[in-house]
């Protein structure tokens, strides 16, 4: 079965955002939205769901390495049920411990500290966060 998935990578200043294929266990990334204090650009967000029209998106859980939750735990949560509420769209949550770490490293590798801009990181954070779950899945 093919569905096609978006993945947020949630935070309080960016919240990184990929596209993905079930069929192909495969992602790209899309963008980064800009957000206050946890709070992004729903119009923006409302656009990207009505272009891309996704089965169900998946919103990554940040944890501590031992698995314990992390002050950000409860925010990424809370996010994902506002996506469920305000868009009547499935929302599945995955683990993305060291998604930040994986994406700054590939960056680094192909373009120095030139590609490691906020965006680029946050938006690659969400493509290793829906690769992760499809290998899960």
């Amino acid at each position: 079965m093919s569905h096609t998935l978006l993945a947020f990578d949630f935070g309080t200043k960016s919240i990184g955002v990929a596209i993905g294929q079930q069929i192909t266990g495969s992602a790209r990334p899309l963008t980064a939205i800009k957000a206050r204090d946890g709070i992004p650009d729903w119009q923006l967000i409302e656009r990207l769901l009505k272009e891309w029209q996704p089965d169900f998106v998946v919103v990554g859980l940040p944890l501590n390495m031992d698995g314990t939750e992390q002050p950000l735990t409860d925010r990424a949560r809370k996010f994902s049920q506002r996506l469920h509420g305000r868009f009547g769209v499935r929302v599945e949550l995955h683990d993305e411990r060291l998604s930040t770490v994986e994406a700054r490293a590939e960056l680094f590798a192909h373009g120095g500290f030139r590609a490691l801009n906020k965006g680029s990181v946050d938006s690659l954070s969400a493509v290793i966060i829906l690769e992760s779950w499809f290998d899960t899945h």
